[in-house]
């Protein structure tokens, strides 16, 4: 059976609740990393969505590829910026990384469904 990546998330979400309120903190200091690394500058949101969608497939994390996929949607990605940026990730990552690039295709397709005009940009 596939794994789907709308559960992935919601489940993650959730126990990310749990650790935001055992260790808030922590998760705190978390999201300002998080909000301060992806905002905008030099480099686009969506250009920063790409390289942290590039590392987590990199790293062959499920929750990290459903978040960022997720990102890049809302931002607008189109398939091929998503492709281009599978390549280069394949490319410096080599079989393994080529296995998690398909999981990523898979991610946009399910997470995008309803949105047909973002599948064929």
């Amino acid at each position: 059976m596939s794994k789907s990546f709308t559960t992935i998330t919601k489940d993650v979400t959730k126990a990310l609740g749990t650790l935001r309120r055992e260790i808030p903190e922590t998760i705190q200091g978390f999201n300002s990393l998080s909000k301060a690394a992806l905002s905008p500058g030099v480099l686009s949101a969506l250009d920063k969505e790409l390289i942290a969608l590039a590392i987590g497939v990199a790293s062959r994390c499920d929750a990290c590829i459903g978040f960022h996929v997720k990102a890049l949607i809302r931002l607008g990605v189109s398939r091929q910026q998503l492709m281009e940026t599978l390549g280069v990730c394949t490319y410096m990552g080599g079989g393994p990384t080529l296995m998690y690039a398909a999981e990523a295709v898979r991610a946009y397709e399910e997470l995008s469904s309803g949105k047909p005009e973002q599948l064929n940009a």
